[in-house]
């Protein structure tokens, strides 16, 4: 299994829209999926957020599926892939 960290800045003052937006993508891949995503920020940098996916099991159909529902936040998003060594 795969797990997904995608991290991206976001500007303060569009915090609440894109709390908003990244729910959506988390119902979204959640109830296509069933992997739940959490949505984290960097302790030291306010600007700085992650979603976390863990356990994903089908990658392509989940890729495909990430960045279909991450398209319309118009952020550049970074995707980091790890899996248990």
């Amino acid at each position: 299994m795969t797990n997904y960290y995608v991290y991206y800045r976001v500007d303060p003052a569009r915090l609440e829209y894109f709390r908003s937006e990244v729910e959506i993508v988390f119902k979204t891949i959640e109830s296509k999926t069933g992997v739940h995503g959490r949505w984290m920020r960097r302790r030291d940098d306010p600007s700085t957020y992650m979603e976390v996916y863990e356990g994903v099991q089908d990658e392509p159909a989940f890729e495909a599926l990430l960045a279909g529902a991450s398209a319309a936040l118009g952020l550049e998003r970074r995707t980091e892939r790890f899996v248990c060594a």
